[in-house]
């Protein structure tokens, strides 16, 4: 690397599927970077990259990195190898766009590339919407208000973990569900209490589902197939809501 400044990493987060949520910093940044980087599972396209897709241009060089898509963190070895890959290419003089969905450091995938980067590179961090402000927003109703706590809680959890974790919680949000565990939290009596309980609502935007605790009581319920049903039957008396989710 004899006389050549390294190139600059940009974890961009792309937020939670609606392109209309793309920063204008972020916007600037990956129009500028030669090369783009973003999440993928192991088959089938990246949901980050499908956000920014129609601000791709042609002759940008893509970046692929394959995350088994389970519970779970990734395996050490694949942010290992992913560093290295982008360091190979930050060590010829190009930019890095790295593409996250949601914010790259609120449970992002970019959060492991830049514990193994930022110390030996220039790293810049652009915020995104998380599909937990965004759920809320969806829903037209506050998420949290003043002195009130908020416990975020991944879904991927065991079920004994999570169940304490939601009777524990004054508001709670719950984070990275799928069908498999939207079925785990309410077919199952216990976490179906605690969520009874913990007085939360279920939001879907963009195919992010998540749990969103609404303050005073009022809870919205997500308008898209079993999770609906089964929040409705977990929570009888939870005023329905439909969220305009585009």
């Amino acid at each position: 690397m004899t006389g050549q400044l390294p190139g600059h990493l940009y974890g961009i987060g792309v937020g939670p599927g609606d392109p209309e949520l793309l920063t204008l910093k972020a916007l600037r940044l990956l129009r500028a970077a030669p090369v783009v980087a973003y999440p993928a599972p192991e088959t089938g396209p990246s949901f980050a990259r499908g956000i920014v897709a129609q601000w791709l241009d042609a002759g940008k060089r893509e970046i692929a990195i394959r995350f088994p898509m389970r519970p779970g963190p990734p395996p050490a070895a694949i942010y290992d190898e992913a560093a290295s890959r982008l360091a190979m290419v930050l060590d010829r003089g190009d930019d890095i766009a790295f593409l996250c969905q949601g914010d790259p450091l609120f449970y992002g995938s970019f959060a492991g590339i830049y514990l193994r980067l930022a110390s030996s590179y220039q790293v810049t961090i652009v915020p995104g919407v998380s599909s937990l402000t965004a759920c809320a927003a969806a829903a037209g109703l506050p998420l949290i208000q003043r002195d009130a706590t908020l416990s975020v809680i991944p879904a991927t959890l065991a079920e004994d973990e999570l169940t304490r974790r939601l009777a524990e919680s004054e508001m709670a949000a719950v984070i990275k569900i799928g069908a498999a565990s939207a079925q785990a939290i309410h077919g199952r009596s216990a976490v179906s209490g605690a969520l009874a309980s913990a007085s939360v609502a279920h939001l879907k935007v963009k195919g992010t589902a998540m749990v969103a605790s609404l303050a005073n009581g009022n809870l919205a319920v997500g308008w898209r197939a079993r999770i609906a049903a089964s929040a409705a039957k977990a929570m009888p008396n939870a005023a329905r809501i439909r969220p305009n989710c585009r």
